[in-house]
C-alpha cells in the first residue's frame, strides 16, 4: 500500500506530464493547420497542371488519385521472368524525426520492409526511417532529416532529377514513394505510389486502367500526336514538346506533395496521440486524487480513534 507521500508525489508527476502533453497537442494542432494550408495552396496549381496534361493527351478531366496495391507492385516487378535482369528498386520512404505520434512511424516502416528486396536502395526521409533502415542494412545514400520537418521543393526537385537520370541510364528500376497519407485527423494510411518507372511499363499493353495517363500512381506519359489534342486548343510550340517540359514538373510536384501530405499526417497523428495521453493522464489523476483523499480520510479517522481510545483508557 503506497503512503500518502508517495501518492502525492505521483499526482505531481502526472500533473507535470499533463502540462507537456497539452502543450504538445496545441503545437501539433497549429502545425497541422499550417500543413493543411500548404496543401490547399498547392492544390489549384496541381489541378490546373493535371488539366493541361489531360488536354494535351486528348483526355477529358483528371483522375482521382489512387494507391498502388501491394499485389500490383509485385506484379510490376517482373521477378518471375527467368530472362529478366532485375535492376534495384529505389524507395523514397518518408517518416518523422521524432516519436510520440502513435503508430505513425511503425506503419510506414513496416510497409517499406514488406516491399523492399535485397539490393534495393532506400532514400530515408526522417530520422526514424533512417535509423530503422540503417539497422536493417539499407542506409540512406543522403541525409534528408531536415526535409521531413520542413518540406521544401528545391531538394525534392533535385532528388527527382538525379533519379530520373539514373533511370534513363539504366542504373535503377522503379522509384517508389512510401509515406503516410493524410485522410483525416484521426486516420493516416500508409500508401505506396510509383514515381518513376521504365518506359516499357508505360506501354498501352502494360497499363492497368483506362483513365487519363496522369495519376498519382503512374508517371508514364503517352507522347501525344497533334491530332489527339482538341481542335479548340492552340498548342505552342507543339504537344510533344510541351509535354516534355511539363512532365518533369509533375514528377517534382508529386514528391513535394507527398512530403506535405506526410507532414500533415504526422502532425495529425501526434495531435491524436497527445490528446489520448492527456485523457489518460486526467483519468489517472482522478484515480490518484481519490486514492489520496481516501488515504488521508483514513489517517484522520485512525487519529480520532486513537484519541478517543486514550480518553476511554483514562
Amino acid at each position: 500500500m503506497p503512503t500518502l507521500k508517495e501518492i502525492k508525489g505521483r499526482i505531481g508527476s502526472v500533473r507535470n506530464t499533463l502540462k507537456i502533453t497539452s502543450a504538445m497537442k496545441l503545437v501539433s494542432s497549429a502545425k497541422l493547420r499550417k500543413a493543411q494550408n500548404a496543401i490547399e495552396a498547392m492544390r489549384p496549381y496541381e489541378e490546373q497542371l493535371q488539366r493541361m496534361l489531360s488536354t494535351l493527351q486528348g483526355g477529358s478531366g483528371t483522375k482521382t488519385p489512387e494507391n498502388v496495391p501491394l499485389e500490383a507492385e509485385n506484379a510490376l516487378s517482373g521477378t518471375n521472368s527467368a530472362d529478366f535482369v532485375r535492376l534495384p528498386d529505389v524507395f523514397i520512404a518518408i517518416a518523422s524525426n521524432s516519436s510520440l505520434c502513435g503508430s505513425f512511424n511503425a506503419n510506414v516502416i513496416a510497409k517499406v520492409r514488406s516491399l523492399r528486396q535485397s539490393g534495393d536502395i532506400v532514400y530515408s526521409i526522417g530520422r526514424k526511417m533512417a535509423d530503422a533502415m540503417r539497422k536493417d542494412g539499407f542506409p540512406s545514400p543522403e541525409d534528408f532529416t531536415a526535409l521531413s520537418e520542413r518540406p521544401s521543393y528545391s531538394p525534392a526537385a533535385a532528388l527527382v532529377e538525379r533519379l530520373s537520370q539514373d533511370l534513363a541510364e539504366g542504373r535503377i528500376g522503379r522509384v517508389l514513394l512510401v509515406y503516410n497519407h493524410f485522410v483525416s485527423t484521426a486516420r493516416q494510411t500508409p500508401v505506396v505510389e510509383t514515381l518513376l518507372d521504365t518506359p516499357e511499363m508505360h506501354s498501352p499493353s502494360a497499363r492497368h486502367d483506362t483513365g487519363p495517363v496522369i495519376s498519382s500512381h503512374e508517371t508514364g506519359f503517352v507522347i501525344p500526336s497533334e491530332a489527339s489534342v482538341s481542335q479548340d486548343v492552340i498548342v505552342e510550340p507543339s504537344a510533344p514538346e510541351l509535354l516534355a517540359i511539363l512532365e518533369p514538373k509533375v514528377l517534382k510536384l508529386k514528391l513535394y506533395a507527398a512530403l506535405l501530405d506526410s507532414a500533415a499526417a504526422e502532425h495529425a497523428a501526434r495531435t491524436v496521440a497527445m490528446q489520448t495521453a492527456t485523457d489518460n493522464g486526467n483519468q489517472l489523476l482522478d484515480e490518484l486524487t481519490l486514492q489520496y483523499n481516501k488515504g488521508r480520510q483514513q489517517k484522520i479517522t485512525n487519529e480520532i480513534l486513537d484519541l478517543a481510545g486514550g480518553q476511554v483508557a483514562e
